[in-house]
């Protein structure tokens, strides 16, 4: 058997799936029959001969996809090469993330680089720009990948990286830095650092410039290498005793998280919503009672000498929170927004009042769907109807200020939920103002390190300043402190 098919049935027996011997022998005739050059053909034929039941069959396709992820290019990828082949000779994504950065109110269209002069304008740098071509061909092939913007490139080479490396062989969690180190040298890290040193001792604001968008890059490859890095360890590593593994679990990455830990995951976040509810009910029966009124109680019980016959509290209304959630449910967003809204409406005793929303393309109200249905068959409702389309943050918003910007006032927290990437269309940072001067809070959870926030298309920096806080989310530890923070904003 080849050490591929091994390494595939191997992850399939680690996500309890069954595979017996002879079932292994037949894959490897399946294999043997189909090859593995077209991909959609070899899951088909694969999935005849190993899953059982229709739970497996689910496991099945989820960890097929995971194991065979590098030969797939994803939509937002797919983006980037449609966007570089518009334009060969600079490509806009780095070159607009890096001109509009210290700008701080760029517009999001595509087009060269420009230089800002003394007037303010914006002005073609012919020069600058034949002067970083001519530096960016004596720059490794790694640097060049990550200067392109090129994410399916990129994401490709750390898959060869992987397999280079043995990443599949990686079984407990403490070698994750090791591989990933093993995979930025398999790389080209070194010579990656090498020309961003080079390109600092030379004179000139080209190379600058330069120097500075491999600097981003470097730091985008990084959370990239440590993204897949997890991903394939949940995939591979065979991590025994639940307690070990919901701790792994709670601070993994919810993109990262495969489709037979989804059980644990949900109970965990049942536990950890029953935690809160339980912490916020004491809170608010201290609070209908009130604290001891020191001055009403000695005047009221003035006749009997000073014995408090009568106690008298301070009374504190307490107002139970109005939650407005929007959530990007497009690509590996999705399955963040799927936790963050299974959270809060599992959270129904103390937050009963959560309004959510879901967009990729257009946006629409799917609270009705999360009240009629649970969880799971509401994700799903929603992903088919709100999660098809290039994502259009700009579209979106409009959507969102037509439905409910209207019913957002002093006391309505707003949580956004997305990765900022607008696919450089209009993001729509005007109704996000809208929305922070009439909310008593707005919230925006990015589920991507922050490292990568401002990277090719996304726009996180035009969203930023109306928003009253802006956190990483991305783990269910990360959504339980967000929640309790909701919370206690109650009280």
């Amino acid at each position: 058997m080849d050490q591929t098919l091994g390494d595939f049935i191997k992850a399939l027996r680690n996500a309890d799936v069954r595979v017996s011997s002879m079932e292994a022998v037949d894959a490897h005739d399946v294999v043997d029959l189909v090859g593995y050059t077209d991909r959609d053909l070899l899951k088909h034929a694969l999935a005849l001969v190993l899953p059982k039941t229709a739970d497996e069959k689910n496991v099945f396709d989820y960890t097929f996809d995971q194991f065979f992820k590098f030969d797939e290019l994803d939509e937002m990828e797919m983006a980037d090469q449609a966007v570089a082949a518009g334009d060969a000779t600079v490509v806009p994504q780095l070159e607009e993330s890096a001109g509009q950065e210290g700008q701080g109110n760029g517009g999001g269209g595509k087009g060269c680089s420009a230089r800002t002069g003394a007037d303010g304008e914006g002005t073609p740098d012919v020069t600058g720009a034949v002067e970083q071509a001519g530096l960016r061909e004596q720059l490794s092939p790694l640097s060049q990948m990550v200067l392109a913007g090129d994410r399916a490139a990129i994401s490709i080479a750390m898959a060869e990286a992987g397999e280079a490396v043995g990443l599949r062989n990686i079984h407990i969690f403490t070698q994750k830095g090791l591989y990933a180190r093993r995979i930025l040298e398999h790389m080209g890290l070194k010579a990656l650092n090498n020309d961003i040193t080079e390109l600092r001792k030379r004179d000139g604001v080209a190379a600058a410039e330069l120097a500075e968008r491999l600097r981003k890059g470097r730091e985008y490859l990084l959370a990239q290498v440590r993204d897949y890095v997890e991903s394939q360890f949940l995939l591979h590593a065979d991590v025994d005793g639940s307690h070990l593994r919901e701790d792994i679990l709670s601070k993994s990455r919810l993109t990262n998280i495969e489709r037979r830990d989804y059980r644990m995951v949900q109970e965990m976040v049942r536990k950890m919503a029953k935690r809160l509810i339980a912490i916020h009910s004491r809170r608010r029966k201290v609070f209908d009672r009130g604290a001891l009124d020191i001055r009403k109680t000695l005047a009221k019980n003035h006749a009997y000498d000073g014995v408090p016959f009568d106690i008298r509290w301070k009374s504190v209304k307490i107002d139970r929170p109005k939650v407005v959630a929007i959530c990007d449910v497009s690509g590996s967003v999705a399955k963040v927004a799927h936790f963050m809204l299974m959270f809060l409406y599992s959270l129904n005793e103390v937050m009963p009042n959560v309004r959510s929303f879901a967009f990729s393309g257009r946006l629409g109200e799917v609270t009705g769907l999360f009240r009629e249905h649970d969880v799971e068959e509401a994700m799903a409702k929603t992903l088919t109807e709100w999660g098809q389309g290039s994502t259009d943050y700009g579209r979106a918003l409009q959507d969102f200020a037509t439905l409910a910007l209207n019913d957002i006032d002093s006391r309505t927290t707003v949580i956004v939920l997305g990765d900022a990437r607008s696919n450089y269309g209009d993001p729509g940072q005007e109704i996000m103002k809208k929305i922070h001067d009439r909310a008593k809070w707005v919230m925006w959870l990015n589920p991507e390190e922050k490292n990568t926030w401002n990277f090719a298309d996304s726009v996180m920096r035009k969203f930023q300043p109306y928003c009253h806080q802006v956190q990483v989310c991305n783990s269910l530890t990360h959504l339980e402190r967000i929640v309790s923070m909701v919370l206690r904003s109650a009280t």
